[in-house]
């Protein structure tokens, strides 16, 4: 009788294993999506040397042993104990609901000297030998089996092992909104050295009114309006960033004198750029700063966005309490309702003599010549951009809402997504297509939010839908801001390098492997720039 009871139970147990593989499978990735967000959290609190000196131990340890593959082999010690130690991690969960506080204890503590020797294993990089996990091995698998033989009861095993997945995956969505929520703060908070820099320079503009008549002389220059010269517009409220951008453009440039830089920023910062660039020479070329308030016809009778702005509901939502967590954080940034940030879509109402320019975020960096880009031919179209569907995240259906008519019956949802941040903008062909009325009608159409939720991109991909034509990837490389992977071969090819994301380079939680692409244009001989640091 007892041998039968034994026979019975052996395929009983057998099942068990399989529901318990199958729900630690699920409880594995619940796990593993904490583990990378907290990991993500962690590495933006780690200083430059320790990143370093960790890029150098992993280095050391893939030349000798890919422990990836190691541990992924079939015929490895280090996979076999990796199987173990997941499905003893189960058993830990299930001996701590049953009141088995011993069994978890013992389980516990193989866990740990498995995670011992295969840490040990990936530092040194040598695989596990036999003699190393064969006891480890044995004594797991005594356990597992006592763990089976104490728990029969699937079903609330099973009730277990999902309460314990829910809970996990929630924990893992709130660290995704806390570290979203962390790294918007950090990239809208402004350094203290830049704060001290725009008080120097706005105390400047106030008391030293020879700057004000340079202002004055250079406003009616002819050179901005000749469309023989090279014509680039950028709309920024940070003078570093800025000046960054116009330091490597003319540093790259073939003819400097011939560039002609129009920059549009705030009335809080108007002052502050004024008296950097009056103060400063770029190499001869010609430099324009105005100032979004004097622009008399943006108003909310002509422009959307501007009556968006004045809308309660919208101004509670990106700069208010709003507290619904079914928004991801990033979304209710208030620089996606930033006049700077729109100020794209009105080039030509603002240059309306110029025939074409080349538009450029400030949170990139000129590495080569530009000006050959006013030679390209773009083939009737209005937009010049870099494509960015090699990744089918950048595809249209990504930005905005198919689901939705007015978008479904006009676009293709696979079409190939590109870039702002480094634009050729042929004036004469956009006020052909009328291409600022397009802007209008998408925004119109999007009071609700319900067509797009994010920024001046998915408003761009419509207003420029079958209007903009591709340029060669070299022109414009992205995601210095975020990816800590580029080849650094295709940095070194690029025209224009792009810090897109929340680590913008005059951040500390900048990448430091592109840092330096950033700082080399920085004038840290500036008198103001070394007081504001030391002080």
């Amino acid at each position: 009788m007892r041998r039968r009871a034994a026979e019975y139970r052996r395929p009983v147990r057998r099942r068990f294993s399989n529901w318990i593989w199958a729900l630690f499978g699920l409880f594995s990735v619940a796990g593993l999506v904490l583990l990378v967000v907290n990991h993500n959290q962690h590495e933006d609190r780690v200083e430059q040397p320790v990143l370093e000196r960790n890029t150098r131990l992993e280095q050391v340890a893939h030349e000798s042993l890919n422990f990836t593959e190691e541990i992924l082999s079939a015929r490895s010690f280090s996979r076999q104990l990796a199987e173990q130690m997941t499905l003893a991690k189960a058993y830990v969960i299930i001996a701590k609901e049953h009141n088995n506080l011993h069994l978890a204890w013992e389980l516990s503590s193989k866990i740990r000297s498995c995670q011992l020797l295969l840490s040990t294993a990936a530092m040194r990089g040598e695989p596990v030998t036999l003699e190393e996990a064969e006891p480890i091995i044995k004594s797991l698998s005594y356990l597992i089996f006592r763990a089976e033989d104490a728990h029969y009861d699937i079903a609330t095993t099973i009730m277990t092992m999902k309460s314990h997945i829910q809970a996990l995956e929630e924990r893992a969505n709130a660290a995704t909104v806390q570290s979203t929520v962390f790294g918007q703060l950090a990239a809208e908070a402004l350094p203290k050295s830049l704060h001290c820099l725009n008080v120097k320079l706005t105390a400047d503009w106030l008391k030293k009114p020879y700057l004000q008549r340079l202002a004055d002389e250079k406003r009616n220059s002819p050179r901005l309006v000749d469309n023989n010269t090279y014509h680039f517009c950028l709309f920024s409220d940070n003078v570093v960033a800025t000046s960054v951008v116009v330091n490597s453009t003319v540093s790259n440039a073939d003819h400097p004198k011939q560039l002609v830089f129009h920059i549009v920023t705030n009335g809080i910062n108007y002052g502050t750029m004024q008296a950097w660039f009056q103060s400063n020479d770029f190499k001869g070329s010609t430099i324009e700063v105005q100032n979004i308030e004097e622009f008399s016809w943006f108003n909310a009778s002509y422009s959307p966005i501007m009556k968006q702005l004045l809308d309660a509901d919208s101004r509670d939502f990106y700069f208010g309490g709003y507290q619904d967590m079914d928004v991801v954080p990033k979304l209710r940034s208030p620089k996606y309702l930033s006049l700077l940030n729109h100020l794209r879509f009105y080039i030509p109402e603002i240059y309306p003599q110029l025939e074409k320019v080349v538009f450029l975020d400030d949170d990139v960096v000129v590495q080569k010549d530009l000006t050959p880009l006013f030679s390209l031919e773009l083939h009737g179209n209005v937009n010049g951009a870099v494509e960015t569907c090699l990744e089918a995240f950048h595809r249209y259906y990504k930005y905005l809402n198919f689901s939705n008519p007015i978008i479904s019956a006009k676009f293709d949802p696979q079409a190939c997504g590109w870039a702002f941040g480094m634009n050729v903008f042929d004036l004469i062909a956009w006020k052909k297509a009328n291409v600022t009325a397009r802007y209008h009608y998408w925004q119109e159409q999007n009071a609700n939010g319900t067509l797009w939720r994010l920024g001046t991109l998915p408003p761009g991909l419509l207003t420029f839908y079958g209007l903009t034509e591709p340029l060669d990837r070299r022109w414009h490389v992205l995601g210095l801001g975020y990816d800590l992977n580029i080849d650094n071969r295709l940095i070194e090819s690029a025209a224009v390098v792009h810090f897109n994301g929340f680590m913008k380079p005059w951040l500390k939680l900048a990448i430091g492997r592109y840092k330096p692409l950033w700082e080399r244009y920085v004038n840290q001989s500036h008198p103001y720039l070394q007081d504001c640091v030391t002080s």
